[in-house]
Protein backbone atom coordinates (compact mmCIF):
# COMPACT_ATOMS: atom_id res chain seq x y z
CA UNK A 1 0.00 0.00 0.00
CA UNK A 2 1.26 3.89 -1.04
CA UNK A 3 2.54 5.58 1.92
CA UNK A 4 -0.28 7.93 3.18
CA UNK A 5 -2.96 6.09 2.21
CA UNK A 6 -5.40 4.55 4.41
CA UNK A 7 -7.96 1.94 3.56
CA UNK A 8 -11.66 2.03 4.29
CA UNK A 9 -11.75 1.75 8.22
CA UNK A 10 -15.29 0.72 8.17
CA UNK A 11 -18.64 0.56 5.74
CA UNK A 12 -19.17 4.29 7.09
CA UNK A 13 -15.92 5.01 5.13
CA UNK A 14 -17.18 3.89 2.08
CA UNK A 15 -20.41 6.80 1.77
CA UNK A 16 -16.56 9.43 1.67
CA UNK A 17 -15.44 6.94 -1.73
CA UNK A 18 -18.83 7.01 -3.49
CA UNK A 19 -19.25 10.86 -2.54
CA UNK A 20 -15.95 11.53 -4.14
CA UNK A 21 -16.90 10.01 -7.24
CA UNK A 22 -20.11 11.98 -7.67
CA UNK A 23 -18.17 15.60 -7.39
CA UNK A 24 -15.71 13.73 -10.18
CA UNK A 25 -18.57 13.01 -12.03
CA UNK A 26 -20.35 16.30 -11.55
CA UNK A 27 -16.61 18.43 -12.31
CA UNK A 28 -17.41 16.64 -16.03
CA UNK A 29 -18.76 18.85 -18.80
CA UNK A 30 -20.58 16.39 -19.79
CA UNK A 31 -21.87 15.43 -16.55
CA UNK A 32 -24.78 13.08 -15.77
CA UNK A 33 -26.01 14.34 -12.99
CA UNK A 34 -24.78 17.30 -11.02
CA UNK A 35 -23.90 16.93 -6.91
CA UNK A 36 -22.80 20.39 -5.97
CA UNK A 37 -22.24 19.16 -2.31
CA UNK A 38 -20.87 15.70 -3.20
CA UNK A 39 -16.86 17.06 -2.85
CA UNK A 40 -17.50 18.89 0.49
CA UNK A 41 -19.01 15.43 1.68
CA UNK A 42 -16.18 13.64 0.20
CA UNK A 43 -13.07 15.00 2.27
CA UNK A 44 -9.48 14.40 1.43
CA UNK A 45 -10.13 11.06 2.73
CA UNK A 46 -12.94 10.31 -0.03
CA UNK A 47 -10.41 11.16 -2.72
CA UNK A 48 -7.66 9.49 -1.39
CA UNK A 49 -9.64 6.05 -1.61
CA UNK A 50 -10.35 6.84 -5.08
CA UNK A 51 -6.85 7.05 -6.01
CA UNK A 52 -6.20 3.26 -4.16
CA UNK A 53 -9.07 1.87 -5.81
CA UNK A 54 -8.66 -0.72 -8.14
CA UNK A 55 -7.85 -0.19 -11.32
CA UNK A 56 -10.95 -1.47 -12.99
CA UNK A 57 -13.15 1.03 -11.33
CA UNK A 58 -10.29 4.25 -10.68
CA UNK A 59 -12.73 6.34 -12.79
CA UNK A 60 -15.68 5.44 -11.10
CA UNK A 61 -17.65 4.08 -13.84
CA UNK A 62 -19.50 1.63 -11.61
CA UNK A 63 -20.81 4.06 -8.90
CA UNK A 64 -21.83 6.86 -11.41
CA UNK A 65 -23.65 4.33 -13.43
CA UNK A 66 -25.89 3.14 -10.63
CA UNK A 67 -26.33 6.76 -9.13
CA UNK A 68 -27.80 7.54 -12.82
CA UNK A 69 -29.77 4.40 -13.22
CA UNK A 70 -31.10 4.72 -9.53
CA UNK A 71 -32.09 8.30 -10.26
CA UNK A 72 -33.95 7.16 -13.68
CA UNK A 73 -36.21 4.92 -11.56
CA UNK A 74 -36.86 7.14 -8.56
CA UNK A 75 -38.40 9.68 -10.83
CA UNK A 76 -40.11 6.68 -12.45
CA UNK A 77 -41.40 5.90 -9.16
CA UNK A 78 -42.69 9.65 -8.49
CA UNK A 79 -44.61 9.32 -11.77
CA UNK A 80 -45.97 6.19 -10.73
CA UNK A 81 -47.67 7.61 -7.46
CA UNK A 82 -44.76 7.53 -5.04
CA UNK A 83 -45.30 9.16 -1.97
CA UNK A 84 -42.29 8.39 0.13
CA UNK A 85 -38.80 7.51 0.30
CA UNK A 86 -36.87 5.41 2.50
CA UNK A 87 -33.13 5.36 1.90
CA UNK A 88 -31.87 3.33 4.22
CA UNK A 89 -27.96 3.26 4.87
CA UNK A 90 -28.73 6.56 3.23
CA UNK A 91 -24.46 7.63 4.16
CA UNK A 92 -23.74 10.74 2.43
CA UNK A 93 -26.23 10.75 0.05
CA UNK A 94 -27.80 14.05 -1.45
CA UNK A 95 -30.43 13.24 -3.46
CA UNK A 96 -33.09 15.22 -1.36
CA UNK A 97 -30.62 18.27 -2.56
CA UNK A 98 -30.95 17.60 -5.90
CA UNK A 99 -33.65 16.01 -7.31
CA UNK A 100 -36.28 17.38 -8.30
CA UNK A 101 -39.37 16.73 -5.46
CA UNK A 102 -42.35 18.31 -4.43
CA UNK A 103 -42.33 20.84 -1.89
CA UNK A 104 -44.40 18.62 0.68
CA UNK A 105 -42.80 14.81 -0.74
CA UNK A 106 -41.53 13.08 2.41
CA UNK A 107 -37.73 11.57 2.08
CA UNK A 108 -36.70 9.44 5.05
CA UNK A 109 -33.27 9.18 5.70
CA UNK A 110 -31.58 6.21 7.61
CA UNK A 111 -28.32 5.31 9.15
CA UNK A 112 -26.22 4.49 12.12
CA UNK A 113 -25.97 8.16 14.44
CA UNK A 114 -21.94 8.87 13.43
CA UNK A 115 -22.45 8.96 9.70
CA UNK A 116 -25.62 11.38 10.27
CA UNK A 117 -24.16 13.64 12.81
CA UNK A 118 -21.18 14.03 10.55
CA UNK A 119 -23.54 14.40 7.39
CA UNK A 120 -25.76 17.28 9.25
CA UNK A 121 -23.00 19.28 10.39
CA UNK A 122 -21.83 19.26 6.87
CA UNK A 123 -25.01 20.10 5.06
CA UNK A 124 -26.00 22.78 7.96
CA UNK A 125 -27.78 25.87 6.16
CA UNK A 126 -28.32 23.53 3.03
CA UNK A 127 -32.13 23.22 2.05
CA UNK A 128 -33.37 20.20 0.85
CA UNK A 129 -36.15 19.86 -2.28
CA UNK A 130 -38.61 18.47 0.10
CA UNK A 131 -39.25 17.22 3.22
CA UNK A 132 -36.32 15.47 4.73
CA UNK A 133 -36.44 13.18 7.71
CA UNK A 134 -33.13 11.70 9.08
CA UNK A 135 -33.29 8.41 11.72
CA UNK A 136 -30.66 6.63 13.88
CA UNK A 137 -30.81 3.37 13.48
CA UNK A 138 -28.93 -0.17 13.23
CA UNK A 139 -30.98 -1.69 10.20
CA UNK A 140 -29.19 -4.94 11.02
CA UNK A 141 -31.28 -4.82 14.67
CA UNK A 142 -34.83 -6.29 14.06
CA UNK A 143 -36.81 -4.72 16.29
CA UNK A 144 -34.93 -1.58 15.53
CA UNK A 145 -35.70 -1.94 12.00
CA UNK A 146 -39.30 -2.70 12.48
CA UNK A 147 -39.87 0.19 15.08
CA UNK A 148 -38.17 2.42 12.12
CA UNK A 149 -40.70 1.51 10.05
CA UNK A 150 -43.37 1.60 12.03
CA UNK A 151 -42.83 5.41 12.52
CA UNK A 152 -41.49 6.63 9.00
CA UNK A 153 -44.31 4.75 6.87
CA UNK A 154 -46.98 6.34 9.59
CA UNK A 155 -48.10 10.17 9.73
CA UNK A 156 -45.14 12.31 8.80
CA UNK A 157 -44.61 15.61 6.50
CA UNK A 158 -46.93 19.14 6.86
CA UNK A 159 -49.66 17.12 5.77
CA UNK A 160 -49.18 14.38 8.45
CA UNK A 161 -50.87 11.32 5.63
CA UNK A 162 -49.24 7.85 5.87
CA UNK A 163 -47.45 6.51 3.58
CA UNK A 164 -49.25 4.28 0.85
CA UNK A 165 -47.04 4.10 -2.47
CA UNK A 166 -43.26 4.24 -0.96
CA UNK A 167 -40.17 3.18 -2.13
CA UNK A 168 -37.09 2.32 -0.30
CA UNK A 169 -34.11 2.41 -1.33
CA UNK A 170 -30.79 0.39 -0.16
CA UNK A 171 -27.96 1.47 -2.44
CA UNK A 172 -24.57 0.04 -1.33
CA UNK A 173 -25.96 -1.70 1.41
CA UNK A 174 -26.68 -5.31 0.69
CA UNK A 175 -23.51 -6.38 -0.33
CA UNK A 176 -21.62 -5.93 3.01
CA UNK A 177 -24.57 -7.46 4.79
CA UNK A 178 -24.43 -11.53 5.27
CA UNK A 179 -27.61 -13.54 4.00
CA UNK A 180 -29.32 -13.89 6.97
CA UNK A 181 -29.45 -10.60 7.54
CA UNK A 182 -30.91 -9.79 4.08
CA UNK A 183 -33.37 -12.22 3.78
CA UNK A 184 -34.65 -10.57 7.56
CA UNK A 185 -34.40 -7.18 6.05
CA UNK A 186 -36.25 -8.68 2.51
CA UNK A 187 -38.75 -10.20 4.88
CA UNK A 188 -39.30 -6.71 7.20
CA UNK A 189 -39.95 -4.89 3.70
CA UNK A 190 -42.87 -6.97 2.77
CA UNK A 191 -45.59 -4.30 4.45
CA UNK A 192 -48.94 -3.31 2.03
CA UNK A 193 -47.09 0.49 2.45
CA UNK A 194 -44.30 -0.36 0.43
CA UNK A 195 -44.78 -0.31 -3.75
CA UNK A 196 -41.27 -0.74 -4.31
CA UNK A 197 -37.39 -1.55 -3.20
CA UNK A 198 -34.51 -1.13 -5.54
CA UNK A 199 -31.32 -2.08 -4.82
CA UNK A 200 -28.39 -2.26 -6.39
CA UNK A 201 -27.24 -6.10 -6.33
CA UNK A 202 -23.34 -7.60 -7.46
CA UNK A 203 -22.27 -11.19 -8.06
CA UNK A 204 -19.15 -12.56 -8.50
CA UNK A 205 -17.34 -9.61 -7.81
CA UNK A 206 -14.12 -10.62 -6.76
CA UNK A 207 -11.48 -8.28 -7.15
CA UNK A 208 -13.20 -5.92 -5.26
CA UNK A 209 -13.78 -8.61 -2.57
CA UNK A 210 -9.96 -9.68 -2.84
CA UNK A 211 -8.69 -5.33 -2.47
CA UNK A 212 -6.53 -4.99 0.55
CA UNK A 213 -8.67 -1.72 0.91
CA UNK A 214 -11.77 -3.87 1.98
CA UNK A 215 -10.44 -5.75 4.27
CA UNK A 216 -12.08 -3.41 7.56
CA UNK A 217 -15.48 -3.65 5.38
CA UNK A 218 -15.67 -6.60 3.66
CA UNK A 219 -18.38 -7.77 1.02
CA UNK A 220 -20.34 -11.02 2.20
CA UNK A 221 -23.41 -11.18 0.21
CA UNK A 222 -23.24 -13.03 -2.65
CA UNK A 223 -25.88 -15.87 -3.07
CA UNK A 224 -25.00 -18.67 -5.80
CA UNK A 225 -29.20 -18.16 -7.10
CA UNK A 226 -28.40 -14.61 -7.93
CA UNK A 227 -31.92 -12.87 -8.09
CA UNK A 228 -33.78 -16.38 -7.72
CA UNK A 229 -32.98 -15.27 -3.57
CA UNK A 230 -35.07 -12.49 -4.21
CA UNK A 231 -37.67 -14.13 -5.95
CA UNK A 232 -38.10 -16.82 -3.32
CA UNK A 233 -38.84 -14.25 -0.62
CA UNK A 234 -42.00 -12.84 -2.81
CA UNK A 235 -39.48 -9.51 -4.73
CA UNK A 236 -39.92 -9.72 -7.96
CA UNK A 237 -37.64 -7.77 -10.48
CA UNK A 238 -39.68 -5.50 -12.59
CA UNK A 239 -36.83 -3.23 -14.02
CA UNK A 240 -33.35 -4.96 -13.73
CA UNK A 241 -30.66 -3.04 -15.41
CA UNK A 242 -27.31 -3.78 -16.27
CA UNK A 243 -24.57 -1.31 -15.02
CA UNK A 244 -21.78 -2.72 -17.34
CA UNK A 245 -23.92 -2.55 -20.42
CA UNK A 246 -25.71 1.18 -19.49
CA UNK A 247 -22.36 1.79 -18.57
CA UNK A 248 -21.52 1.96 -21.95
CA UNK A 249 -24.51 3.51 -22.97
CA UNK A 250 -23.87 6.38 -21.13
CA UNK A 251 -19.95 6.58 -22.09
CA UNK A 252 -18.16 5.83 -19.02
CA UNK A 253 -17.29 2.27 -19.26
CA UNK A 254 -13.84 2.01 -19.31
CA UNK A 255 -12.24 1.57 -23.70
CA UNK A 256 -10.59 -2.37 -22.63
CA UNK A 257 -14.23 -3.17 -21.08
CA UNK A 258 -16.17 -2.27 -24.32
CA UNK A 259 -16.08 -5.75 -25.80
CA UNK A 260 -17.70 -7.42 -22.57
CA UNK A 261 -20.76 -5.10 -22.80
CA UNK A 262 -21.57 -6.39 -25.96
CA UNK A 263 -21.29 -10.24 -25.14
CA UNK A 264 -24.58 -12.06 -24.51
CA UNK A 265 -26.04 -11.04 -20.99
CA UNK A 266 -26.08 -13.28 -17.81
CA UNK A 267 -29.29 -14.92 -16.49
CA UNK A 268 -29.01 -12.97 -13.14
CA UNK A 269 -31.21 -15.84 -11.78
CA UNK A 270 -28.36 -17.87 -12.07
CA UNK A 271 -24.86 -16.17 -12.04
CA UNK A 272 -21.86 -17.70 -13.20
CA UNK A 273 -18.63 -17.33 -11.98
CA UNK A 274 -18.61 -14.01 -14.30
CA UNK A 275 -18.98 -10.76 -12.66
CA UNK A 276 -22.56 -9.41 -12.65
CA UNK A 277 -24.05 -6.05 -11.46
CA UNK A 278 -27.41 -4.43 -12.05
CA UNK A 279 -29.72 -2.00 -10.33
CA UNK A 280 -32.81 -3.60 -9.78
CA UNK A 281 -36.25 -2.22 -8.74
CA UNK A 282 -38.45 -4.66 -6.99
CA UNK A 283 -42.06 -5.51 -6.32
CA UNK A 284 -43.71 -8.06 -3.56
CA UNK A 285 -45.64 -10.14 -4.61
CA UNK A 286 -48.15 -9.28 -1.79
CA UNK A 287 -48.19 -5.58 -3.41
CA UNK A 288 -49.30 -6.61 -7.01
CA UNK A 289 -49.65 -9.43 -9.53
CA UNK A 290 -47.63 -7.65 -12.74
CA UNK A 291 -45.84 -8.88 -15.34
CA UNK A 292 -42.19 -9.81 -14.29
CA UNK A 293 -39.18 -9.34 -16.36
Amino acid sequence: MAAGRVPISNVSDTARWVAAYRARETARPDALFRDPLADRLAGAQGHALVEMSPRVMRNGWPVVTRTKLIDDLIARSLEQGCDRVLNLAAGLDTRPYRLALPADFVWVEADLPEILAEKEAALAGELPRGVLVRRAVDLADPAARAEFLDAVLGPLGPTGTPATKALVLTEGLLFYLDPATVTELARGLARPQIAWWTADISFRMKQMRDSSMFENAPMKFDPPNGLAFFEELGWRPRECESILVHARKLGRVPWFMRPFTYLPQLDPRKPTRNPWSAVVRFQHELVTAAPEI
